[in-house]
């Protein structure tokens, strides 16, 4: 027997910024990070980490990702993104937390991430900005279009991915092993988690490609007690 839950009323339209951003962030979790590599004008590698970021288009592949500006001034990221209208999402794991974490600190823009880090780069094929060696999985994009979104402190950026670089350890030429991958992903607050217990269920409606699909004519029911 299910029990039933108590719960809090909060009226969204009185939120506050802060208010709402602790809310949604800890509501809407876990959410995969873009750890994101762009170059500004002078030829500086720009790296920075960023958890409003989710796949929004399969054909062409697209990925969209929401960046907040600080009294109304672009972080580095997204100035660049507009300029160059290029970047480069990186997939943090296990192994590269603590870097993905440290590049997330308020650098001044004429100071690189990526060599305050020493991270190591590899270069790209089809865009400027470069990959983060150490990402098992690196997608390089070209800026589609953004969109300002409610009072204008978030844009969201959509790309399209022209290049997907993935390693031969999470990569069998069909499918992605996202176990082997081990991506990490951003909770509310200073909290962080990996993948976690896996479950298996087969797809209920046919994908793109059929992956995970079984054909059932009759749709299972859940009963409740």
């Amino acid at each position: 027997m299910v029990m039933m839950k108590k719960f809090a009323y909060v009226d969204a339209l009185g939120l506050d910024t802060a208010e709402a951003y602790r809310l949604i962030v800890g509501c809407v979790v876990p959410r995969p990070i873009a750890w994101i590599t762009t170059v500004d004008a002078d030829g500086r590698v720009n790296a920075a980490p960023f958890s409003s970021y989710n796949y929004v288009a399969t054909d062409p592949p697209m990925l969209a990702v929401n960046i907040t500006s600080k009294g109304g001034v672009l972080k580095d990221t997204a100035r660049n993104i507009r300029e160059s209208r290029e970047f480069v999402v990186n997939v943090a794991d296990l192994a590269t937390m603590e870097a993905m974490h440290a590049s997330a600190s308020e650098y001044p823009p004429d100071v690189s991430e990526t060599d305050e880090l020493n991270l190591e780069l590899l270069p790209s094929t089809r865009v400027k900005p470069p990959r983060i060696a150490a990402s098992p999985v690196q997608m390089e994009c070209r800026l589609d279009q953004f969109i300002a979104l409610g009072k204008g402190h978030n844009t969201l950026y959509i790309g399209e991915v022209v290049a997907f670089h993935l390693s031969t350890d999470v990569y069998d030429g069909q499918r992605v092993n996202s176990a082997a991958m081990n991506p990490i992903a951003r909770l509310g607050g200073p909290y962080y988690a990996a993948l976690g217990e896996i479950y298996n269920r087969p797809m209920l409606q046919r994908p793109p490609g059929g992956e995970g699909w079984i054909h059932q004519a009759n749709p299972p029911i859940i009963k409740k007690d």
